[in-house]
Formats: C-alpha cells, sequence, structure tokens
C-alpha cells in the first residue's frame, strides 16, 4: 500500500473511531478511573509497547507529519482493541506517555526523536 493511501486510510480509521463513545472495557484494558484518565492493565501497556515499536522506523521514512497521524492510528488501533477506550484516551493522552514511560522507555524516546515531540500527547489528536 503507497504511503499517501495507508496514510488515507488511517486518517478515515481515526475519524470513524474519534465517533466511539463507548469507554467501557473488557479485559485487558480496563475501564477510565472516576478522575477520566483511563487505567491500563500491564497486558494492556505491554501491548501497546509491541504496536509501536516496529512502526518506528516507518514513521520515520514517512516524516514527522505522516508519521505522528499514523501514529495517531497506531494508537486509536490500540485502545479499541484494549477495552474500546479510544475516547478516554482522547481526552487523557498523558495516560500514552506515563504507560510508555513505565513500559518500554526506549521505544517512548524513539518515538519522540523519530516524530519531533517532547512528549506523546503532543502527538496525538485530542477531543
Amino acid at each position: 500500500m503507497s504511503t499517501h493511501l495507508r496514510g488515507a486510510v488511517l486518517i478515515g480509521l481515526l475519524a470513524v473511531s474519534a465517533c466511539a463513545t463507548s469507554t467501557e472495557a473488557p479485559e485487558p484494558g480496563l475501564p477510565p478511573s472516576s478522575a477520566a484518565a483511563p487505567e491500563i492493565s500491564d497486558a494492556a501497556a505491554q501491548h501497546l509497547c509491541e504496536m509501536i515499536a516496529p512502526d518506528i522506523d516507518n514513521w520515520r521514512a514517512q516524516g514527522t507529519t505522516l508519521g505522528r497521524v499514523t501514529f495517531n492510528g497506531t494508537v486509536q488501533n490500540w485502545a479499541a482493541r484494549n477495552g474500546g477506550v479510544n475516547v478516554a484516551v482522547a481526552r487523557n493522552r498523558e495516560v500514552i506517555d506515563t504507560v510508555t514511560q513505565q513500559h518500554c522507555p526506549q521505544v517512548r524516546d524513539q518515538v519522540l526523536q523519530v516524530l519531533e515531540v517532547p512528549d506523546l500527547a503532543s502527538a496525538l489528536a485530542g477531543v
């Protein structure tokens, strides 16, 4: 799939996933806490790390703008697979930094460098 087509597909997926209203989550993700920050299980956190790591070289090749779009797609895909906490994550983008700092700090550092952002929350589209 061409880079442009892949980017367009991911933008479409982001638009569709942004419409999700459910934050109820089966395992391994847990529903968001009353403070509105989603609680992320260790298994879900590890899954996020596993989804991000192989894409870093692709993001590097795509450049920062398209890389950020596809990073958003990866995070939304992960959130949908791990309890459908897409909206909760979009409203509390910092949770992605917290989870990656705890479970895969080297991967997080590489993503920060490739996407040229101070933190992962800055690379995520918010609600």
